[in-house]
């Protein structure tokens, strides 16, 4: 099985990404672009594992819990390492601070299972595109200066999720199998 733990984002948003990516699409052929409907703000990936690890993974993820619901603001796009250099294009994600927190809590759990600890600092984002080429690349960063500050729309999370992703010629289909309220009774 191949596993993450991530949270989801609303409807609106995905939509209001759907339309970018339909806009951006045909301007940037040498992009794989993502599903609108699988995208989701990782936490922690986990890997591929064996099915016997499950029970102890949700056990693990059962117990950690946050103060307040994470507030998330998403804006603008981006690349990654750099425009210049682009491997994946990404909408950013203005976050409360408990979500690098929330984040942690996930990375620490399950270190405790023999995960290994994550090396790079927490940098919530939505992945829109891939490259495999550079064709178009110019255009989609025009296009990126010009929605630096776009906002495509908010969530409040108070629950995240574990999924399996298989991976399929058509891309990755994500499947949930486990929910975990991590906001404690009576906050919010």
């Amino acid at each position: 099985m191949r596993l993450f733990v991530a949270l989801d984002i609303p409807d609106a948003v995905r939509r209001a990404l759907r339309e970018l990516m339909a806009r951006l699409k045909p301007e940037c052929e040498g992009a794989r672009w993502v599903r609108p409907e699988g995208m989701h703000i990782t936490l922690k990936f986990l890997g591929e594992m064996e099915e016997a690890k499950l029970d102890s993974i949700r056990a693990a993820l059962s117990s950690i819990r946050c103060g307040q619901a994470v507030e998330s603001h998403f804006r603008g796009i981006g690349f990654f390492p750099n425009e210049f250099h682009p491997r994946v294009v990404w909408c950013g994600i203005e976050a409360s601070s408990n979500l690098p927190q929330l984040a942690a809590g996930v990375d620490r759990a399950l270190q405790q299972l023999g995960f290994s600890a994550e090396s790079h600092p927490f940098t919530p984002h939505l992945t829109l595109a891939r490259f495999n080429s550079h064709k178009g690349l110019d255009t989609l960063v025009r296009a990126a200066n010009n929605l630096k500050s776009y906002d495509f729309g908010s969530a409040r999370s108070s629950e995240f999720h574990l999924y399996q992703s298989v991976l399929k010629p058509s891309g990755a289909e994500y499947t949930r199998l486990a929910t975990f309220p991590f906001v404690k009774e009576g906050a919010a």
